[in-house]
């Protein structure tokens, strides 16, 4: 059964940084392309971050764009993203997703609030 658990998200203020990682079992991580998405109410699922099964191609949305920073340690199962300077816009519900071949697989997410 395969699993991607993510944690770290919570309450942040703005300007703040939270460190998010996905841990994944049941599935040949290092085969695996991953990648992170956000998700509201409002603009539904959008694509935060993307990282190649070998780690060495990273691509991110604009507005992510010298901000966050997605990473991967396949000896741990483990894909990271760095959020540093959040705006109250990134507060959202964020979820790790693997994909290799026409395999699509998503965590359940971790909720991330940019407050003050």
């Amino acid at each position: 059964q395969v699993q991607l658990v993510e944690s770290g998200g919570g309450l942040v203020q703005p300007g703040g940084s939270l460190r998010l990682s996905c841990a994944a079992s049941g599935l040949t991580f290092s085969d695996c392309a991953m990648s992170w998405y956000r998700q509201t109410p409002g603009k539904g699922r959008e694509l935060v971050a993307q990282i190649t099964a070998d780690g060495v191609t990273t691509s991110y949305a604009d507005s992510m764009k010298g901000r966050f920073t997605i990473s991967r340690d396949n000896a741990k199962n483990t894909v990271y993203l760095q959020m540093n300077s959040l705006k109250p816009e990134d507060t959202a519900v964020y979820l790790c997703s693997a994909h290799r071949w026409l395999l699509r697989y998503w965590g359940q997410g971790t909720q991330v609030t940019v407050s003050s």
